[in-house]
């Protein structure tokens, strides 16, 4: 069985061929787009975020029999044409909540804070500090659009912080109970929230779910951070909105410059102990398809639901 992974690093690779003995396995640290110039007898690909499944990279794929992105997200798959082609499809599901959630705590406390200004004025030999005077997350109401593994990690260190938690997802849990989190309607966490959290993954439900009218529910001083994807937001009011909004997301670079934005090149995700997770779960997906299983984080249903029936 011929297996392809696309954009791998070099430890990913040795990685993945001391566990994969006996199949014939190619590497590429390009995109898949960019590497698949012709047609190829690819029985399995894996691949990560920037590679985009489309028709063209499909149509030469003709034994395409599983495909892996070796993410959660998965917006840059075509799921419309997977599901119609029938073929077996996993993403990496679990393994981003404790850096993710740090991260995105890491970007709050950066801003109530000011860190970023005073540790660049100390090398300056600056020591000036009266006029960044904070705020504390203690005794405030963090909202949380999104629930999954991300948005659960988030509210476990919120609590920790003392903070009042309200919570927006698709469905209720009980283990929202256990961890103090107040389940309510979206508007209720917009008007409510002193901190707002985007933890959603991307989809045709979820793009664009703040607005610009219901953007106008938040409080002037509600620091937004977009700990998702850039679409979650309407793109118009990254440059309208006066509300501080800290994003690990890819944007227009200009957006940086803004004094009310700060902004990091997607790498939430980016610790040694998640990247390991990545290669185990997906290496475990890869097992399963390849023993006639399928495999546990299997997307044919995610797909149907937040594509397929949404074009119904």
């Amino acid at each position: 069985m011929k297996i392809a992974f696309f954009e791998i690093k070099d430890g990913e690779r040795a990685f993945f061929e001391s566990k994969l003995k006996g199949y014939e396995l190619f590497f590429s640290e390009k995109t898949i787009q960019d590497a698949l110039i012709k047609s190829e007898n690819y029985e399995v690909i894996s691949v990560f975020i920037h590679s985009r499944i489309s028709d063209k990279v499909l149509d030469k794929l003709p034994k395409l029999c599983y495909l892996q992105t070796r993410s959660t997200g998965f917006e840059h798959l075509e799921c419309i044409e997977l599901y119609q082609r029938s073929l077996i499809v996993s993403n990496v599901a679990g393994y981003a909540g404790p850096p993710v959630a740090e991260f995105a705590f890491s970007l709050l406390l950066t801003a109530i804070r000011k860190t970023h200004i005073v540790l660049q004025r100390s090398k300056d030999d600056n020591f000036n500090y009266l006029d960044l005077q904070g705020t504390e997350l203690f005794g405030k109401t963090i909202g949380i659009l999104g629930l999954g593994t991300i948005g659960l990690q988030i509210a476990k260190i919120a609590k920790g912080f003392g903070m009042d938690i309200l919570g927006y997802s698709r469905t209720k849990k009980p283990i929202f109970d256990t961890l103090g989190i107040t389940f309510t309607s979206l508007e209720e966490v917009m008007k409510k929230a002193d901190m707002l959290m985007l933890a959603l993954s991307l989809t045709p439900a979820t793009q664009n779910i703040i607005h610009e009218k219901n953007v106008l529910l938040l409080k002037k001083e509600c620091i937004i951070i977009n700990i998702a994807r850039y679409e979650i937001m309407e793109k118009s009011l990254y440059q309208t909105l006066s509300n501080t909004i800290a994003c690990d997301v890819d944007s227009d670079i200009l957006l940086s410059q803004k004094e009310n934005i700060l902004h990091t090149p997607h790498m939430a995700y980016y610790t040694k102990e998640a990247l390991e997770r990545i290669q185990q779960i997906s290496l475990e997906n890869m097992k399963q398809f390849l023993s006639g299983e399928t495999p546990t984080n299997s997307l044919e249903l995610a797909c149907k639901k937040d594509y397929i029936e949404t074009q119904d």
